[in-house]
């Protein structure tokens, strides 16, 4: 695996700790900064907080508030940062609507090294 030159920051927000911590170690395992929270209404907050990241990995269905409505209200604040998508669920009506809350893409479950490296790759095209 090739570790990307810049330290990038992840969010990974998802209900399910099993996932959370996969995806955590994954992106850890490419240099990625990583912080985890359960649902999009914790996301919400870290933002409000002042928080920032290069990457946030969102679960579509979460309780509380779920990734289309999370993903939607990032955009409304100028989160301008890229949201990828994860969904168990394939293509689909939610697959859609949670696309077209403001994605940058979508990914079925779970991430893997391939996924992440898409992702990296595509950071660091938008940063040279």
């Amino acid at each position: 695996m090739k570790k990307v030159e810049r330290k990038f920051s992840a969010l990974v927000v998802d209900d399910d700790q099993m996932i959370r911590k996969v995806e955590e170690k994954l992106l850890a395992s490419f240099g990625l900064e990583t912080k985890v929270v359960n649902n999009g209404e914790e996301a919400l907050k870290l933002f409000l907080e002042g928080y920032t990241f290069d990457v946030v990995v969102m679960d579509m269905e979460m309780p509380v508030k779920n990734g289309p409505e999370a993903t939607r209200e990032l955009r409304a604040m100028g989160v301008d940062c890229m949201i990828v998508g994860v969904t168990s669920r394939g293509d689909g009506p939610e697959k859609v609507e949670f696309e077209a809350a403001g994605l940058n893409c979508c990914w079925e479950k779970p991430l893997n090294a391939k996924i992440v490296r898409t992702i990296l790759d595509e950071l660091e095209m938008k940063l040279s």
